[in-house]
């Protein structure tokens, strides 16, 4: 057992740090588009009408999970037979398949680049390769806000929520968080035509990143003063705004990421041109600026190097009691 613990938290160390140099693995088979695939499969079959079945929605939770966990703990099983080196090596890589710190990272980058240079269209086409909101009449303010929201918001389900399941269970916790959280993106929508089939998945979803969320929004305010930002703040926004959202875990990171910068998210955005009313999160003390996506990414990696740091001390202590 306390060999396992030691090479499960070597992989999850390896993964981040091959994350951190190369981002998304893009000449890899990506085990995210296996799920979305596996999802679109399972709604093509199972689901009737506009509103679906909750009790076929329940079934496609429970498929797609299953299989999506399955697959890798049977690889994995089977590759440590041929020895420590190459279960850790094959972990390893399923780790830095479930993290998005670095493609987040340059992705929101391009987008304020492309604001500093003063081309909004192209700061519209990038930012809408992160957001799911229509981006096509966007001002910069709304272009850059909405960049910050999203490095804010998946701080936790990109980075900290992935590190904080394979912690706890090696990387099959990875893919049963991550397919998840893809059913989420995919399926948990309230309308018509997911409000029954979709909900279980919304409901996992909102369990699966209950106590990362919280965790993330607790190491961002405590980090902040290591970037020069307003930790206090950011734990006075965090109290005041962080149930500001239609989820209850999106508006926890969001509310730190807006007290610590000193600027206002959130508010009326467009989805598939119907406007959705949301409240603002954050007070407005300044304008908020390009250079604001920058910090959130800071925000965001140092708070995922002290999360990673904290399930790998929790690990080697276990390893110590065993």
């Amino acid at each position: 057992m306390a060999e396992l613990i030691f090479l499960d938290s070597c992989a999850l160390l390896l993964g981040f740090i091959i994350d951190f140099f190369l981002g998304d693995p893009r000449s890899l088979p990506h085990p995210v588009v296996g799920m979305g695939k596996l999802i679109t499969l399972c709604e093509d079959h199972l689901r009737r009408g506009n509103g679906g079945d909750l009790r076929r929605g329940v079934l496609t939770a429970a498929a797609v999970t299953f299989i999506s966990t399955a697959l890798p703990t049977a690889i994995l099983c089977l590759l440590r037979r041929l020895g420590p080196l190459v279960y850790t090596a094959a972990e390893a890589i399923m780790c830095w398949q479930l993290l998005a710190a670095r493609d987040l990272l340059r992705e929101s980058r391009r987008v304020e680049d492309a604001l500093n240079d003063g081309d909004i269209e192209a700061a519209r086409g990038a930012v809408s390769m992160i957001v799911g909101r229509d981006t096509a009449n966007l001002d910069p303010e709304a272009v850059c806000r909405a960049a910050v929201e999203t490095v804010a918001e998946n701080t936790c389900d990109g980075v900290v929520a992935p590190l904080f399941w394979m912690g706890l269970f090696g990387a099959p916790g990875g893919f049963f968080y991550k397919a998840v959280s893809t059913m989420d993106s995919i399926i948990g929508y309230k309308n018509e035509r997911y409000l029954l089939f979709g909900r279980a998945a919304a409901k996992m979803d909102d369990f699966m990143n209950f106590l990362p969320a919280r965790l993330s929004a607790i190491l961002m305010v405590a980090l902040c003063p290591l970037l020069v930002l307003d930790g206090a703040g950011a734990w006075r926004i965090f109290l005041r705004d962080r149930l500001k959202h239609e989820s209850p875990n999106s508006a926890q990171t969001e509310s730190v990421c807006a007290g610590a910068l000193g600027v206002r998210l959130a508010g009326d955005a467009y989805y598939g041109g119907v406007l959705h009313r949301k409240e603002f999160i954050g007070d407005p003390a300044r304008p908020i600026e390009p250079r604001d996506i920058t910090r959130a990414g800071r925000l965001m990696y140092v708070s995922s190097a002290a999360m990673l740091l904290a399930v790998l001390i929790l690990r080697w202590a276990v390893i110590l009691c065993i």
